[in-house]
């Protein structure tokens, strides 16, 4: 038996929703004051939060590039959220950034994991009393000579690299608390002091 290559499934159905968990996941986000802290972020763009949102909801579903954004807009993924915007109209959007959005991009993070620890204390139980934090780097390879800032670093790939503080107790995993994206060839090390320097907004923490 062989699959037929003349069938292509199409997912049409208006009522059909491929991500119905990203309903909770974001419900729990708005409760935490993401959309809130989105307001402060200043990129030059109509409803700069709407779109940083659809990104972040597609990004939740799987998506892994721009036109991956897509999905947000299948079946009836359009009558659960609203201000969902084009995979052009989001890559348009993601251009405009500059070093300085991203760290406005940065603190909203801080403040959401802030808000979360409020609301679902259990992935931070214990870092009232001691929590580890861990600081090193990933390589994920890339493909295509504009990749802006691909480079080849200790892996031999051709690869971004992302420097991950993480923080973590006896009784809780680890949580990502500052994600720092770098040129591909960049040394484990550096900035990591630059990032622990940086004050977190958690209780009891100081990074």
């Amino acid at each position: 038996m062989k699959p037929s290559h003349t069938i292509r499934p199409v997912f049409d159905d208006p009522n059909l929703v491929s991500a119905a968990g990203l309903v909770p996941a974001l419900r729990l986000a708005e409760s935490a004051g993401f959309h809130d802290l989105l307001g402060g972020l200043s990129v030059p763009a109509a409803n700069a939060g709407a779109k940083a949102a659809s990104v972040v909801g597609g990004m939740l579903a799987g998506a892994d590039s721009i036109d991956d954004l897509d999905l947000l807009r299948h079946g009836g993924m359009v009558r659960l959220f609203g201000g969902v915007r084009a995979p052009s109209t989001l890559g348009t959007f993601l251009r405009s950034f500059t070093h300085g959005h991203v760290q406005q991009l940065d603190k909203i993070g801080a403040g959401l994991l802030t808000g979360l620890a409020t609301r679902v204390p259990k992935p931070l139980a214990g870092s009232d009393q001691i929590a580890f934090v861990d600081v090193d780097d990933t390589v994920r390879e890339v493909h295509g000579y504009g990749k802006q800032g691909a480079a080849f670093g200790y892996t031999g790939h051709r690869g971004l690299n992302l420097q991950l503080a993480t923080i973590s107790t006896p009784t809780a995993a680890p949580v990502i608390a500052r994600a720092r994206l770098r040129a591909g060839n960049t040394a484990s090390a550096t900035g990591a002091g630059r990032l622990l320097a940086r004050p977190s907004r958690l209780p009891g923490l100081l990074v």
